[in-house]
């Protein structure tokens, strides 16, 4: 089974949840498969808006797909979020996201 098999066998046995889709989220992200990092890392923030780090692999894959306009927006949320629980290395972290975004906008 590959390394987001076992977990997604588990999603299909109903066990969905924020660390789950946050698992699977990261998984695809390291494997490059960013529609597929994209899809469970938005259902992680839906189950807990307040998961800073599903925030930021969010903004990564999206920048991996090109999308921009959505990375910048997920990656303010991120920042928000992170500034409000304190965790001010990931705020710092995607703080730098954002400014690469910002300039392949502009460069656009």
């Amino acid at each position: 089974m590959t390394d987001t098999g076992v977990f997604e066998q588990m999603l299909k046995l109903g066990k969905d949840n924020a660390l789950l889709r946050f698992t699977l989220g990261s998984a695809f992200f390291k494997q490059e498969r960013f529609a597929e990092a994209v899809e469970h890392l938005q259902k992680a923030v839906e189950f807990s808006p307040d998961y800073t780090a599903a925030w930021k692999i969010l903004g990564r894959s999206l920048i991996g797909l090109e999308r921009f306009m959505e990375a910048k927006n997920a990656l303010q949320t991120g920042i928000e979020v992170a500034d409000s629980k304190g965790d001010k290395q990931a705020a710092k972290e995607m703080q730098v996201f954002l400014k690469r975004v910002e300039k392949a906008l502009e460069d656009s």
